[in-house]
């Protein structure tokens, strides 16, 4: 059976609900971000998002982004990067301190200056070494880690790594990364979702009713592109990897090296490597 909602993470249903309601933006964002007690956001108005480059080797399809201020002036960026790239990281470098340097206008001096938040939320595991999903950043002094020099600040969240600690928790931002998730997947396992009221008005907003059938069609489009994007990232893979075992083989080959030997070492077979 169908499900009755829209992934959140796909740029139609994201902006749906983080782009159009600047309420749950501010829940979402408090929820996540290491926001102090005395300094969550209190409301948010929504800007033009930056024009960035894009990344190379990867189609516009694979991110969304939303850009607002709060009532302090502080501006925050939100990236939803459903396919990985390393280039990514200097994107969301290049948005915050695009987006820092642009607050500065003629006749205005640097402590007018107010802080960037940048948070990238990754549909693909980036980082191997942890299990840790979510990575706060700052620039710190490497003496002395309590040292920070303020004005920028980055947040990256694996959603595949998150696991809530059990179906009880309520904490928000177990909410809201479940909302990402789960929402559209398994409409069953998330009914309980919906007892929080932001979290209700979120599901409601990417519930498949909710959208014109010129818009769920293009829905699918855009979903038809990221799997063609994810083939052609994972084919590229496949085969720079494959020449680079080529390549071993060849070396192996022309250090005289038997052919079974070599053949062991890089599952390559003794004709393959006959022909290197």
């Amino acid at each position: 059976m169908a499900s009755r909602y829209l992934d959140p993470k796909i740029d139609l249903a994201f902006k749906r609900v983080f782009g159009q309601h600047a309420d749950l933006l501010k829940s979402f964002l408090n929820a996540v971000l290491p926001l102090p007690d005395d300094g969550l956001i209190e409301s948010l108005e929504y800007l033009t998002p930056e024009q960035v480059p894009e990344l190379p080797g990867l189609f516009k399809n694979s991110i969304v982004d939303v850009k607002c201020q709060d009532t302090r002036g502080r501006i925050f960026i939100v990236e939803m990067q459903m396919l990985w790239s390393t280039s990514f990281e200097q994107r969301i470098v290049f948005s915050a301190s695009n987006a820092y340097v642009k607050q500065l206008r003629s006749g205005q001096d640097y402590a007018s200056l107010k802080p960037v938040y940048a948070l990238a939320l990754t549909n693909q595991v980036f980082d191997f070494e942890t299990d840790n999903y979510h990575h706060h950043y700052k620039i710190v002094s490497l003496q002395d880690s309590l040292r920070v020099l303020k004005g920028l600040e980055f947040v990256f969240i694996e959603l595949p790594k998150f696991k809530p600690r059990s179906q009880t928790d309520r904490r928000m931002q177990v909410k809201w990364l479940r909302f990402l998730s789960e929402v559209g997947r398994n409409d069953q396992a998330v009914q309980d979702l919906a007892e929080d009221p932001e979290i209700r008005s979120a599901m409601d907003l990417v519930e498949v009713g909710a959208f014109t059938p010129e818009e769920l069609e293009a829905y699918h489009i855009h979903m038809d592109k990221l799997r063609l994007e994810a083939t052609v990232i994972k084919d590229a893979k496949a085969e720079g990897k494959a020449e680079g075992i080529q390549e071993v083989a060849r070396n192996l080959k022309s250090q005289g090296l038997p052919l079974a030997v070599i053949a062991q070492a890089t599952g390559l077979g003794v004709g393959d490597i006959k022909d290197l």
